[in-house]
């Protein structure tokens, strides 16, 4: 393949809200003919010990000089890791793009918040550093989310809608030539506080418990009743919410865990299965992220008419920070990566800070 362009060796890193790690991964992006295309060069999770962990979790809830502490701490930590993963591989990298840990995401009081400072790991690293990828877009009066979108227009076109299931399920898609995207359902943030905090479990693997539960018709039914499903896009969901509006019905309910989970990924299935029809979706769907590492969850989406794929291992753990990678470069580049169409901002926008060692 001729690549006509310099390629970019970007480390991108990803820290989801059920903090068991962090995504890391290096990836060459060069353009083919007008076409961007990747390599995904080297990547692995880095669970978090205890201790860091603790720390991500106290900054829900902390003073506000904690707060700015563990910024820092966490950015440092971000940046060692980068160096080590890259001395490992005996890799370089042209820069890093990182996501950070979402701390605070309410768009109802115009702010989101990332943990893990750009400046710490650019110190810690010695490389450029682009972070904090949602404000802009916030301060333009959109969501701040999903971003991912952007890199699914680009990286993975060939399909007709990429869902992503993790936290929080999200979906998007190309309708008359723009680019449709919105947070469908909570997902695996809701089936690890099940396990969590009823089967100290820290998650439900292969979807053993739900597949040895019933669906709660009742729960079922408050569950899909939720205003959120009503509402047009572009929406998104923010974590303070679903501990507000979705938490509080699952604890309600005196039923086994096991008939929690099975109802809820019932629930997830309803929801993704009203997304594919109202948007009248009908060719290839590409399926990512954590969620769909739980078969029993896959297996009942297959009920959906829709030609579901499910891509390579490396694409289903490290797609996001992929993307992120993708995002950064081009914020390095002066380029567009936030869609008004997407996020409800006012306009397109080159969101994330630069910083440089």
């Amino acid at each position: 393949m001729d690549k006509q362009y310099k390629g970019y060796k970007v480390l991108g890193l990803m820290s989801g809200t059920s903090r068991d790690g962090l995504d890391i991964c290096l990836t060459e992006f060069y353009q083919d003919n007008e076409n961007w295309e990747h390599e995904l060069l080297a990547a692995e999770t880095i669970e978090y010990e205890s201790e860091l962990e603790k720390l991500l979790l106290e900054s829900e809830d902390c003073s506000s000089p904690k707060l700015i502490q563990n910024h820092f701490r966490f950015g440092h930590y971000l940046g060692d890791q980068s160096r080590i993963f890259l001395k490992k591989y005996d890799l370089e990298a042209d820069l890093i793009a990182s996501h950070g840990h979402t701390i605070f995401h309410q768009i109802q009081n115009g702010y989101t918040f990332q943990l893990g400072h750009g400046a710490a790991i650019a110190a810690s690293s010695g490389l450029k550093v682009i972070s904090d990828f949602r404000s802009l877009d916030v301060a333009l009066g959109g969501e701040g989310a999903p971003l991912v979108p952007f890199g699914d227009m680009h990286l993975f076109d060939q399909y007709d809608a990429c869902i992503n299931i993790g936290g929080i399920a999200n979906i998007s898609f190309q309708s008359k030539s723009k680019m449709i995207a919105y947070d469908i359902v909570p997902a695996n943030m809701v089936l690890n506080h099940i396990c969590q905090n009823e089967l100290n479990q820290a998650y439900d693997i292969d979807g053993r418990y739900a597949r040895e539960g019933n669906i709660d018709e009742a729960l079922l039914t408050a569950l899909n009743s939720n205003h959120y499903y009503l509402k047009e896009g572009p929406k998104s969901l923010e974590k303070e919410w679903i501990f507000k509006e979705v938490i509080p019905i699952i604890d309600r309910y005196r039923i086994h865990a096991n008939d929690k989970l099975r109802t809820y990924c019932e629930h997830i299935r309803d929801q993704i299965e009203a997304c594919i029809v109202k948007n009248k979706i009908n060719g290839r769907v590409l399926l990512s992220g954590g969620g769909v590492k739980n078969t029993f969850l896959t297996e009942i989406l297959k009920n959906i008419t829709a030609d579901f794929e499910l891509p390579r291992e490396e694409i289903i753990d490290f797609k996001e920070a992929i993307i992120f990678g993708f995002l950064g470069l081009m914020r390095f580049l002066e380029s567009p990566n936030t869609l008004k169409s997407v996020t409800g901002a006012s306009k397109n926008s080159i969101g994330g800070s630069i910083f440089l060692p």
